[in-house]
């Protein structure tokens, strides 16, 4: 016997309206990512609720005007633990390597990785080492940004043409 398959229902649509607009439940460890343009996002480490409020661990500017100086270079930046909402009120666990490189245990060694690196000041790259970079290196033990090798992937064929054609 072959069950048909109902069509969607409103009470479908506000399910997975819901699921959307809900916050992803976090452990100690979890990569959050927070969407910033179609194109980027920043990341950071949850660390756990002091006081009843959660935290997150992520590399920024030291400077309050945040800007990006010289060829995606801010040279004073550092990790800091933030209110998991400062950084935005849109996240999700972004655990991107989980199913190819085990994960670190996080109170026996994250947890200590991030308070030896707080207030350190960091060569922030867009390239080489931001805040993608940083949460793998946190959770993982490797530097790795999917979206600088998504960059990389497009730019790379370009690049390739134009030297072909001898236009670079």
């Amino acid at each position: 016997v072959r069950l048909a398959r109902r069509p969607a229902s409103l009470l479908d649509d506000l399910f997975v309206s819901l699921q959307k607009n809900s916050r992803p439940k976090l452990f100690p460890g979890d990569i959050v990512e927070y969407p910033r343009n179609k194109f980027f996002s920043h990341f950071a480490i949850y660390y756990g609720e002091r006081d009843g409020v959660p935290y997150v661990a992520h590399l920024t500017c030291r400077d309050s005007d945040i800007k990006l100086l010289l060829y995606g270079r801010a040279l004073r930046s550092e990790v800091k633990l933030d209110p998991l909402e400062l950084l935005g009120k849109k996240y999700k666990v972004n655990n991107m390597f989980d199913e190819v490189h085990p994960a670190r245990d996080f109170h026996n060694v994250v947890k200590q990785s991030i308070d030896d690196m707080m207030g350190r000041e960091v060569t922030f790259d867009i390239l080489f080492h931001n805040s993608e970079h940083q949460a793998t290196l946190f959770r993982y033990g490797i530097k790795k940004s999917e979206q600088i090798d998504k960059i990389y992937k497009h730019i790379m064929p370009a690049w390739k043409k134009l030297f072909e054609e001898k236009k670079l």
